[in-house]
């Protein structure tokens, strides 16, 4: 009966044995733990061949055949269908699909979901999933509209593909599984695998022999015949996993229901394996369409507390629910419910019997009794709310209404928003005003957010109560980010760094990386053992230096930092502005951040990642000047020293230093950096001096002493000492610039004298002078080599002084002399020496340009010198193309085998040249032609060789030829390639001249620097000053002086307050900010937009709730006349002698009751109590609808189920419906007669003893003690059956001892009797029903008894415990509402 492999192709039988062997593993598993069921009695059915199991007599075992064992008993699935191990699995490859083979296994429908999602996730590796999504509707093909589908389709391959969810479906090619295979597929275009599982009865799959094999088929061959019609439904051949349940029937629909019910229960009581909680597997329903079987899979994943969202506008049950949904229970009739289904089930509606049109009732009604589980999506043109937030506020809801005591419901909700990315639903449902989070509950949510990149998520949780510094306290948190860091430039050099992914991404190695991409003049960010040197000095610091060391460290650390740092390197500039928002050294920061991406964007190969970084870099940049221009305004004193100040936080270097080394030329042009640097050029001396009056005072300097110059400070006149004015003077900047100048025009000039006047063979003493004067100026150089304040190294200064091209020409000014110096004091190379330093004078002369950068006029000109020159050098290879190419053409067709190379490059590149000048030629011209300057054999090195002549002794060359060449070259050369070189120089100035204020601010900076640096006394003196440093730092080892001009370290408060007033400012720049970007007149706009959206939805929300209200009085007003009509029946009925039976009521036990809140009984309406699924029995209720539940309201079809244990002893002499009819719940039908599983008919009395007492004596917390369920680990109160409300439940000996039972049942003497009562338990029948007595024990400290009592539960066992009273409290609903009040009683808020 099985079928075989089809061996005869060689191919098929290497793929199924092969594969078979290869699959060994989990072909043993499978056979060892999944089970099938086969009918093994077979019962004549429909036909003779036809068993009641739907399959044929051959299709049964051969013992099922025999009548032995089963002879002569009526077929019942239970007794008669059996399991065994199962013989289809394996994969699924659909005919002419080229898609990747599906897995299926074959399973009983008793199957444990326990080996279900073990198999599913060890054996088929699927990785477990973060939401389980069951979708389930017609079964049946039906159509929707488009733009239902399309947003259908869009939401369910949102939620999929950020969540990783797993989808659960019927799985066979027909109705809504249909659409989501469809969907499936349109996503797996993209490489998104979508893990979808199909759920489908085995009895019910066409072409299902393909897949039966004892050792599993890999593949499967399956074939697809959708067209056939025998009431059986084709696999669908987009899904990836199918459980095909066999409840060892043919033909049966709905055999997966209960098992595929269990299976999503057993996924949600998983536990994420990523939150490090208590948090499981959120699980949600999605309905379209739908039929009877769709109601039940509706009921029981309801039941199961699986929260359900339906899709309103897909069809028949779906759109019956969502119809009532927002209607009051008591309105939704089984008239209603009857007119609805005629409405959605317009084709079917004739079919539908009285008994399904109650039945159906009974669970809508159960159903919308539930509106926390359930979630109506509309989609109309004007709610275009997506599919995905319906989902998340269906989580949201399901979890609210199940919180308690212990569980942390509220990560699940907070993981989903953040998964979903959506702020918005997290700020009104989870953080709300009535929130109180601590910083550690949420550095998860933080984590997860700064990983998946959610800004906005990032702010809220520091809005409300994430710190940075307790989230990034630990180092391997900071590593961590950088570890799970997106693949970015930074990244990869990490990677190359610790030598791939064979060593952890250490904070050493990202603070290597930061340091060269900020510079070597800063040191490390990260040293060796921050943290733990940190945490280590915050407890032991005893010492003094070890509090300098404490507080150097907590100087240098800010964890807003290290988070701006992290998000700076990756270039994300939402994650990036929300740190620097919290930086304490905001304009260092963004001055460090544009200088590392500018570094990364000249290193980085990413043309497109470049230019992001430098956008960024530029947006830092304005960030710094926008807070500086704060600060410059607010107090220019404290604003000059932020420029300074040493910042511990970025390297222990300055915001002046950063800004130069990344190029910020638009921060050193601001008027306060600017104003700083003016300072530093006038040194001691006033900026207000003219520059004629400090010009008169170098030569005159006893001028200072009579005020004729201003100092800095406006007393200093007075206050500054004769030599103190001295020294300012000539130790100012300005002073030794100008100094400087004078000395090199001197040189300059005793250097043209030497040259033209006093060249002689032995050096005259002037030229023994120009010597020593060079010799000064050697020094010089050297000195500013090595000299290195900021600390950047020998290596990089020596790159630093290269890259300055005015360094450049020193050198090579100062080689040139000693070489021309050595050449000319030889006898042989004396002249070429004066030539060398001929040369090398034009070199000095060159020099002398660099003294007019300070010029704020001639300054920005040199700099348009620069840039025209480096034009015209890339424009000199262009030309010479035109150069050569005329020039040997021309030389070729002229002059026949010249051998000269002088006179060979003089007509091939040097007259060409000139003949761009206009100096042409005159041998190309017949008329021009003259034989006396030229000679005929080249033999006159001073006359160049003669073209080939005729016998007529004229030129043979083509005159038209030579003439056209030289047209032509004019063209292009003079006037294109020349007008070219013009429109080059000219854009190169405007382009120079638009920015010539800015270049020139920021490059005045460096020549400052260096006279700031320069000795005093202008060269040759100089000497003297670098004999006097050389003394003092080599021989005598003193440390030079640091001037404070360009760095300074304030002290710890000094610098403390600084920056508390630096972040002041910068609240005020992003506050200004924020009013310019809503002033302008596109946020405007978008505002209006906003605002126009909220008021339309508002408007939206009332109509709806306008409708609804008017459909409610719609029914309202039927009921009326409805009720009016049966009155009046009722009383014409009575008026002609007809009355009803009045029910006898029902004895009441032995004890009187004396009620503290007794109800009347027309208040009891029982919803447990008629549940469809009697408690710890396969036992169903008839459905008893809301509107039946009276024992007044005529109910015909009413035929309750009978369960009476047969064991039980009621019937003694009286027939059962006798005995039974003097017993009636007092809250009316029930669905189920007999006793059930209570003791007695009637009244069965249960105590719920609630033991209170106020927390530390004092009536502030009021708590309760409560027995936790070990298994269940639930909470309940110590309840059970009595006999009468003076004595415990005997029950309760077990779990709570015989002593501290005893000690308690004493104090029911005294308890206070909160309620007395009928219960709506799920117990209760139409003839037994619980009444509950609710007492309240109430334990107080002044009591020896007491605390004795409480003593003893403190050294009892684990189970009991003391709670806080409260509606979250983790009882069941009859226990919490009679907490509710005891603590009513107490006067405390529930």
């Amino acid at each position: 009966m099985l079928p075989k492999c089809d061996g005869s192709k060689p191919e098929h039988r290497d793929t199924c044995f092969l594969s078979c062997e290869e699959d060994s593993n989990l072909t043993t598993w499978i056979r060892d733990k999944v089970r099938k069921k086969e009918c093994v009695y077979f019962n004549k059915g429909a036909g003779e061949e036809t068993c009641k199991c739907g399959y044929l007599k051959k299709q049964h075992m051969e013992e099922a055949i025999r009548y032995d064992i089963y002879a002569g008993e009526t077929w019942n699935i239970h007794r008669h269908v059996q399991e065994f191990p199962t013989d289809a699995f394996g994969d699924i490859r659909f005919g002419g699909s080229s898609q990747k083979p599906s897995k299926y296994v074959r399973v009983s429908a008793d199957s444990s979901t326990e080996v279900l999602f073990q198999l599913l996730t060890e054996q088929w590796n699927l990785p477990p999933p973060k939401l389980l999504i069951s979708v389930t509707g017609g079964a049946k093909n039906f159509s929707l509209r488009s733009s239902f589908k399309t947003m259908f389709h869009r939401g369910l391959i949102k939620v999929t593909q950020i969540t990783g969810a797993w989808i659960i479906t019927g799985g066979t090619h027909t109705g809504v599984m249909k659409h989501v295979g469809q969907l499936v597929k349109d996503c797996s275009l993209g490489n998104d695998q979508v893990v979808t599982i199909g759920v489908a009865t085995w009895g019910i799959v066409r072409n299902r022999k393909s897949l039966i094999r004892t050792k599993g088929c890999f593949p499967a061959h399956y074939t697809m015949d959708v067209d056939h019609q025998d009431g059986l439904s084709c696999l669908d051949n987009n899904h990836t996993h199918f459980l095909l349940v066999d409840d060892g029937t043919h033909g049966s629909y709905g055999a997966e229901i209960e098992l595929r019910s269990r299976l999503e229960k057993c996924i949600s009581s998983k536990h994420l394996c990523n939150t490090g909680n208590s948090t499981t597997v959120p699980v949600v329903c999605l309905i379209l369409d739908g039929g009877p079987g769709t109601l039940n899979t509706i009921y029981n994943a309801m039941q199961n507390d699986t929260p359900c969202v339906i899709l309103e506008g897909s069809g028949r049950i779906a759109d019956v629910i969502a119809h009532v949904a927002h209607i009051p229970v008591s309105k939704v009739t089984m008239s209603l419910i009857h007119q609805l289904m005629i409405k959605f089930f317009s084709k079917n509606s004739s079919v539908f019997s009285e008994l399904q049109i109650i039945e159906w009732t009974k669970k809508i009604q159960d159903i919308i009794r539930m509106p926390h589980l359930l979630t109506v999506w509309r989609v109309s043109e004007k709610n275009q709310e997506e599919m995905d937030v319906a989902i998340l506020q269906a989580l949201f809801k399901a979890s609210r209404y199940n919180e308690s005591p212990g569980t942390e419901v509220w990560k699940q909700q907070l993981e989903l928003a953040i998964t979903w990315n959506r702020v918005d639903i997290a700020k009104t449902e989870i953080f709300t005003d009535e929130s109180q989070w601590k910083s550690s509950d949420l550095h998860w949510a933080m984590m997860s957010s700064l990983v998946g990149n959610k800004p906005q998520f990032v702010n809220l949780l520091l809005e409300n109560g994430l710190t940075l510094r307790d989230f990034l306290e630990k180092e391997e948190t900071l590593s961590k980010l950088y570890w799970q860091m997106p693949n970015c430039f930074f990244r990869t050099k990490l990677a190359r760094r610790v030598h791939g992914s064979a060593e952890r991404i250490a904070l050493c190695h990202v603070s290597a990386e930061v340091r060269h991409l900020l510079g070597t003049y800063t040191q490390p960010l990260y040293p060796a053992s921050k943290f733990s040197t940190l945490s280590l000095q915050l407890s032991r610091s005893q010492s003094g230096t070890r509090l300098l060391m404490e507080e150097d460290t907590l100087a240098s650390c800010d964890p807003a930092r290290d988070l701006f740092l992290w998000a700076v390197v990756q270039t994300n500039k939402e994650l990036a502005e929300i740190a620097w928002e919290q930086c304490r050294d905001c304009i260092c920061a963004a001055l460090a951040a544009s200088k590392i991406l500018k570094k990364m964007s000249i290193e980085g190969s990413d043309a497109d990642e470049a230019e992001d970084m430098r956008l960024l870099a530029s947006h830092y940049e304005q960030r710094a000047i926008g807070v500086f221009t704060q600060c410059y305004n607010s107090d220019r004193e404290r604003a000059k020293k932020l420029l300074v100040r040493v910042s511990p936080l970025w390297g222990r270097t300055t915001c002046l230093r950063l800004a130069m080394r990344a190029g910020d030329k638009n921060f050193v042009a601001l008027s306060g950096v600017q104003a700083h640097l003016t300072q530093i050029w006038c040194g001691e001396l006033s900026v207000d001096n003219p520059v004629w009056r400090v010009l008169l005072c170098m030569i005159f300097f006893p001028l200072i002493y009579t005020g004729f110059l201003t100092y800095r400070e406006p007393t200093s006149s007075s206050s500054l000492g004769c030599w103190s004015r001295l020294v300012g003077l000539y130790d100012s900047p300005q002073v030794k610039f100008y100094w400087s100048i004078v000395s090199y025009l001197a040189f300059l000039f005793l250097f043209s004298m030497v040259l033209m006047m006093d060249f002689q063979v032995t050096p005259s003493p002037a030229e023994l002078l120009l010597y020593a004067w060079l010799l000064s100026l050697l020094f010089q150089e050297v000195r500013e080599l090595f000299y290195d304040p900021d600390g950047f190294g020998f290596h990089k200064r020596v790159r630093m002084y290269i890259n300055d091209a005015w360094n450049i020409l020193d050198v090579l000014s100062i080689v040139l002399f000693f070489l021309g110096v050595t050449f000319r004091l030889t006898t042989e190379l004396f002249y070429a020496g004066k030539i060398i330093l001929c040369i090398d004078f034009v070199v000095f002369c060159l020099r002398l340009m660099a003294i007019f950068t300070i010029s704020k006029t001639l300054g920005p000109k040199i700099i348009i010198l620069k840039k025209m020159m480096m034009d015209m050098f890339f424009f000199t290879f262009l030309l010479s193309i035109w150069v050569v190419a005329y020039g040997v053409a021309k030389q070729a067709v002229l002059i026949h085998n010249d051998n000269r190379l002088d006179w060979i490059l003089r007509g091939a590149v040097y007259e060409p040249y000139l003949i761009i000048f206009g100096n042409f030629p005159t041998n190309i011209d017949y008329a021009e032609f003259d034989l006396d300057s030229c000679s005929m054999n080249g033999t006159d090195p001073l006359k160049p060789k003669c073209p080939v002549l005729t016998e007529d002794q004229m030129p043979a060359f083509p005159e038209w030829l030579t003439i056209i060449m030289l047209c032509v070259y004019l063209l292009f050369a003079n006037i294109l390639l020349l007008n070219l070189l013009i429109a080059i120089f000219n854009f190169t100035f405007q382009k120079v001249q638009d920015n010539t204020d800015r270049i020139w601010k920021f490059q005045r900076y460096e020549l400052i620097k260096e006279y700031h640096s320069r000795p005093a006394a202008p060269p040759p003196f100089i000497i003297l000053s670098h004999i006097y440093l050389f003394v003092r730092s080599v021989i005598l080892s003193k440390p030079l002086i640091q001037a404070k001009d360009f760095k300074d370290e304030l002290h710890l408060k000094e610098e403390e307050e600084l920056l508390n007033w630096e972040a002041l400012m910068k609240d005020r720049y992003l506050l200004s900010s924020q009013q310019r970007r809503h002033q302008t007149v596109e946020q405007r706009v978008q505002d209006t937009a906003l605002r126009v959206m909220e008021i339309s939805e508002r408007l939206e929300r009332e109509e709806d709730s306008a409708a609804v209200l008017k459909r409610l009085a719609r029914l309202e007003e039927q009921f009326v006349q409805s009720t009016a009509a049966l009155q009046g029946i009722l009383e014409t009925l009575r008026s002609a002698g007809f009355s009803a039976k009045e029910p006898q009521a029902p004895p009441m036990p032995t004890w009187s009751p004396q009620s503290v809140h007794n109800e009347p009984e027309s208040a009891i309406v029982h919803v447990k109590a008629r549940q469809l699924h009697y408690p710890n029995s396969k036992m169903r209720r008839f459905p008893v609808p809301e509107e039946k539940i009276p024992w007044e309201v005529s109910f015909s079809s009413y035929m309750p189920t009978d369960c009476t244990p047969e064991e039980s002893g009621d019937v003694v002499d009286r027939s059962a419906n006798e005995l039974l009819d003097e017993y009636r719940n007092p809250g009316g039908r029930t669905g189920i007669k007999g006793r059930g599983a209570l003791s007695c008919l009637g009244p069965n009395l249960c105590a719920d003893v609630v033991v209170t007492r106020w927390r530390d004596g004092e009536p502030s917390v009021l708590e309760f003690l409560a027995i936790e369920d070990e298994i269940r680990r639930t909470l309940e109160l110590p309840a059970g059956p009595v006999q009468s409300p003076d004595q415990l439940p005997e029950s309760l000996k077990r779990s709570m001892g015989i002593q501290l039972y005893e000690k308690v049942n004493q104090k029911l003497a005294t308890a206070a009797k909160v309620f007395e009562g009928y219960v709506d338990d799920a117990r209760n029948t139409d003839n037994a029903w619980v009444v509950s007595v609710v007492l309240n024990v109430h334990l107080v400290w002044s009591s020896v008894e007491d605390v004795e009592i409480m003593n003893m539960i403190a050294l009892s066992n684990s189970f009991l415990k003391w709670k806080d009273i409260s509606s979250k409290n983790g009882l069941c609903s009859n226990q919490s509402d009679a907490l509710r009040r005891v603590a009513e009683r107490h006067k405390k808020k529930f």
